[in-house]
């Protein structure tokens, strides 16, 4: 006989409350990607800004001037490091971290005030840009009101004091509690308000991590009742994809790129970062790949610091491969130098060669629909070369659009056959102009750190 309380459970399950049976199936798969992902994201690209150092006036006004040579850049979506006052409780340096938020409604006198701001806003909006604000949720500057006002809305040490993150040298903060219902609705409300009256298009979250997935669940979909937004989370998690967030930093790409750069690995490295992306993480999402932002800048060092001869190949590699890449301010300048932090330290801005990299580069990604992000675009296929340790290849295509691209990332010249994948083709070299046949018996030879990209 076959058992029948399986059967019976199933029809209790599939009656429910209604008591209509439905049809379910639980071995149905569902889209692991539950949220969308506004139209406009589709072929973007962020381009990151540190107000106080963007400009020796260190205003929005400041910045706004700037927007047009931005949007030239092919640049679609401005991230606004934090716009709130600062603590001065306990801060570091002369101007404190932007980063220790004094009030989450105001606006940091030393940018310009909420107007500003909102022209700012307006001004880029006519370009056909987007802004998004940094918000800073998991913790506050030690005087802002919050924790005299709602002291049980913040973590206290075993003597029963405010505490800082544990085991950080963040001493300029103390940590919220995500275990009040109180803050969690206050935080909603306050995120609400910069989206529907000051008229952003989303945030760039700081340690997303720290801060309970059912929290961004529901602010996400809280603000998407107000318009699309757009949200990037600073973390590596393919958890906080599937309700909240569009987009997490892509830490092991720079991780992979950087050891492979200062020859403490080989394109092995790569290999892992790209077999972890498409076997762990679900298809639809956005990875951001970056090769400077404002902490490696800050305390690790200049891309050229970080990449040295490999920088071109890894900015190359950040737009081309898949993920949305970003462009810390000054890059496309070539900044050479660690901007201060907690200090007014402008950027120098020149022409540089890396500035037209990126604007061809970006140009691509918008054309090139097989470069799209997430489903709207094409996942990497491998192709085989005789010299896997140093050399990198693959292809992104549809049916529409094909790039097939190829990496030396060591620092003598190889010449390359490809011995499996889909390269096979007719090409124009992006960079050259010139016609490029791919077959069976090509041979590639690329100098020390260089590349190529094909397209067609």
């Amino acid at each position: 006989m076959k058992p029948v309380l399986p059967l019976v459970l199933g029809l209790l399950i599939a009656l429910g409350a209604g008591g209509c049976a439905t049809a379910i199936d639980p071995y149905q798969p569902k889209p692991y990607v539950q949220l969308k992902h506004p139209e406009w994201s589709k072929n973007a690209t962020i381009y990151q800004v540190n107000v106080r150092q963007f400009s020796t006036e260190g205003t929005f006004r400041a910045v706004e001037k700037e927007l047009p040579r931005i949007k030239a850049l092919n640049v679609d979506i401005i991230w606004l490091m934090p716009v709130h006052p600062i603590g001065e409780k306990k801060r570091k340096g002369s101007l404190g971290s932007p980063y220790a938020v004094r009030d989450y409604y105001g606006v940091n006198p030393e940018f310009g005030t909420l107007d500003d701001l909102k022209h700012f806003i307006a001004a880029a909006h006519g370009l056909g840009l987007k802004v998004i604000l940094d918000w800073v949720p998991n913790h506050t500057a030690w005087d802002n009101p919050l924790a005299a006002q709602h002291p049980d809305w913040y973590q206290h040490d075993w003597k029963g004091n405010f505490r800082p993150t544990a085991w950080f040298d963040w001493d300029d903060i103390i940590n919220l509690d995500y275990r009040s219902p109180g803050l969690r609705r206050y935080m909603t409300d306050v995120m609400k308000y910069w989206v529907r009256n000051v008229g952003i298009d989303g945030y760039r979250c700081d340690v997303a991590g720290f801060i309970p997935l059912d929290f961004w669940n529901n602010l996400r979909h809280e603000l998407d009742a107000i318009k699309p937004v757009f949200m990037l989370g600073e973390w590596e998690s393919r958890d906080l994809h599937a309700e909240a967030f569009d987009m997490t930093y892509a830490w092991s790409w720079y991780e992979a790129m950087h050891n492979i750069a200062k020859g403490k690995a080989d394109v092995g490295a790569l290999f892992n970062y790209y077999a972890w992306n498409e076997g762990f993480y679900p298809s639809g999402i956005y990875r951001m790949n970056f090769v400077s932002n404002h902490d490696k800048n800050s305390w690790e060092g200049t891309e050229f610091e970080q990449f040295g001869d490999a920088t071109g190949a890894a900015i190359v590699l950040s737009v081309i491969s898949d993920g949305m890449p970003l462009i810390y301010n000054g890059q496309e300048a070539g900044n050479p130098k660690r901007l201060k932090f907690f200090e007014k330290d402008p950027i120098e801005w020149r022409e540089h060669p890396n500035g037209e990299l990126y604007r061809k580069l970006f140009a691509l990604k918008k054309a090139n629909t097989a470069l799209w992000n997430g489903d709207w675009g094409a996942r990497m296929v491998q192709v085989v070369n005789n010299a896997p340790g140093t050399v990198f290849s693959f292809v992104r295509m549809n049916d529409h659009d094909r790039v097939f691209a190829v990496f030396n990332f060591s620092p003598e010249p190889r010449t390359v056959k490809f011995t499996d994948g889909p390269a096979a083709g007719r090409y124009t070299d992006f960079f050259s102009g010139t016609k490029v046949e791919v077959g069976a018996d090509t041979e590639m030879t690329l100098p020390p750190w260089s590349y190529r990209v094909l397209v067609r």
